[in-house]
């Protein structure tokens, strides 16, 4: 039986609009979860002159990809590595001492599993964004970021839709805190910047609206 077009686009906005609002309330109930740990995640990246390691394999790697781009462009040095090349020399990327950040819906990706003897050896400090915090990774980890999901936003729940925003959305949330760390501003954002719109705008925007409060009144907050 023919749908009326009208109905159909009612029910395909529908679906939309739902699939939007999963979303938004896993990464606000995300939000609400967020705790000690992230500053502790602030605190092992930042204490690191190097570079931070992201990886994660499948969905979970695009949301790695992600990340990194946000962390260089916001003054953390990072790098992406593929968890299914890391076995295959892609582990030469590290330096001693630089810090790991994995990303993982399960919790239980065999490769990211496999890269922690080496991680330990090396050593190299470990952060997690996962969607399983009592998993096989949760329990290797220095930090854990919860990016646990009710459902997915799909009918069946099967993408990874919700799950991969909540983790995005918290890899965010850390490049956010730590450009705080950093008094990260306006002109260093445009060094990074300077063949795009976003750096020209450094020579003539001096409001500071996105400066951070001076040190002197960190206390008041």
């Amino acid at each position: 039986m023919m749908v009326p077009s009208s109905m159909q686009a009612k029910l395909h906005l529908d679906a939309a609009r739902r699939a939007m609002l999963i979303e938004s309330e896993a990464i606000a109930r995300a939000a609400q979860r967020l705790d000690g740990n992230l500053s502790q995640a602030v605190d092992l990246i930042a204490a690191h002159p190097g570079k931070l390691v992201v990886t994660g394999l499948g969905k979970s790697g695009h949301v790695a990809r992600k990340i990194v781009a946000t962390l260089c462009s916001t003054g953390t040095p990072a790098v992406f590595l593929h968890a299914a090349e890391a076995s295959h020399g892609d582990l030469g990327i590290y330096a001693a001492g630089d810090t790991t950040l994995m990303v993982s819906k399960s919790g239980s990706t065999s490769e990211l599993l496999g890269m922690l003897p080496f991680l330990r050896d090396l050593p190299s400090r470990s952060i997690g964004i996962l969607g399983n915090v009592t998993s096989p990774l949760a329990s290797e980890m220095d930090v854990v970021l919860d990016a646990s999901v009710e459902r997915e936003a799909d009918p069946e729940n099967l993408a990874p839709t919700a799950s991969a925003i909540v983790a995005l959305s918290l890899g965010h949330a850390l490049a956010i805190a730590l450009m705080r760390a950093r008094n990260f501003g306006v002109e260093d954002f445009g060094r990074y910047h300077p063949g795009r719109t976003l750096g020209a705008q450094r020579s003539f925007n001096r409001s500071r609206r996105f400066a951070w409060p001076r040190a002197s009144r960190l206390g008041q907050a």
